[in-house]
């Protein structure tokens, strides 16, 4: 890529001797004499970057965002940087093909409005007025992304609604954190895809966890779907609100066997926390945090197994759990 400095120097030569060509009147002339400029003014970003992270455009790109993570990056900047004007491009191999999480302007509005402004973590406020142009870099590598693209084009073709592709999506990655930027392509860039992936958790049932919905540890604008399986229709109009707020009440923890989901080993089948209701809803038991507790997949079921309703029955047989 040359010296900075020596190209800098270049560069304000051919600028000087611009002012003669402002005095002729042959507009081509005047055009073709720029086009160096142009070339030295990409060779000039471009050079910026470190030679061993300087290979490719790509290899630019990555090394500006991971300089400066989870911070708004204007495309603009990329271009320099990149020193090529389809630098667009080359963002979309960083996540398709080697699973960096780089989110649009685009997307991330889209996710917003999706999530109702709930999803984005508070200490990216800058989020909220990304540009379409824009980026940021949200998270580290994800080697296993590239085999989920392959999946998402595959899936994004099926003849199902917006909803369904997404959650077909979200089935066979059970367990797996997959990035907006996936579920809008899965959603062939129907601005609704966020909306319509809230609605698979507060509407349809599906534990699709988020970082607003009680899964702090996640990146923000990751989902995943914690287990192959829906809520009851009883369980499904509790609010995020009420629902993060017991999840904190009681640490994130089942409160009969302690079990967490950073603990989740191979084989377990404990795959996610749940709300249940100490007096069930279909007998008047309320939304309200004070009916509500937080227990595994496995102890849930097991209560309703027992058919355990009503505070008393309820907190004697936790009692007995020993983790009241």
């Amino acid at each position: 890529m040359g010296d900075p400095d020596q190209l800098r120097r270049r560069l304000i030569e051919l600028i000087g001797n611009f002012e003669r060509r402002l005095e002729e009147d042959d507009l081509r002339e005047q055009v073709k004499a720029l086009v160096p400029a142009v070339h030295l003014l990409r060779d000039l970003g471009s050079s910026l970057v470190p030679g061993d992270s300087a290979d490719s455009a790509r290899d630019r790109i990555l090394y500006y965002l991971r300089r400066y993570p989870l911070t708004v990056i204007a495309g603009d900047e990329l271009g320099v940087v990149s020193g090529i004007s389809e630098y667009a491009r080359r963002i979309r191999e960083l996540r398709v093909q080697c699973g960096w999480p780089i989110y649009s302007g685009q997307t991330a509005k889209e996710m917003i409005e999706g999530e109702v402004g709930e999803a984005i973590d508070p200490n990216l406020p800058a989020i909220h007025v990304m540009k379409a142009n824009d980026y940021i870099l949200v998270g580290a590598q994800d080697r296993d992304a590239a085999h989920r693209w392959n999946m998402a084009n595959t899936i994004r073709k099926l003849n199902l609604p917006v909803q369904g592709r997404i959650l077909r999506y979200l089935r066979e990655n059970v367990g797996q954190a997959v990035t907006g930027e996936e579920l809008r392509y899965v959603a062939k860039g129907a601005t609704e895809w966020g909306r319509r992936t809230r609605e698979l958790r507060t509407e349809e049932g599906w534990p699709v966890a988020t970082r607003s919905s009680g899964r702090a540890g996640l990146s923000v604008g990751v989902y995943v779907l914690e287990a192959d399986r829906q809520l009851p229709p009883h369980d499904r109009n509790i609010s995020d609100s009420v629902r993060v707020t017991v999840l904190v009440r009681d640490a994130f923890r089942c409160r009969c066997c302690g079990w967490e989901p950073t603990s989740r080993m191979p084989g377990d089948p404990r795959a996610l926390l749940e709300l249940h209701h100490v007096k069930h809803h279909a007998e008047g038991g309320s939304n309200e945090e004070e009916n509500l507790i937080t227990l595994c997949n496995v102890h849930h079921d097991e209560v309703h197994r027992r058919k355990l309703n009503g505070a008393e029955p309820f907190f004697e047989w936790l009692g007995s759990c020993g983790k009241v």
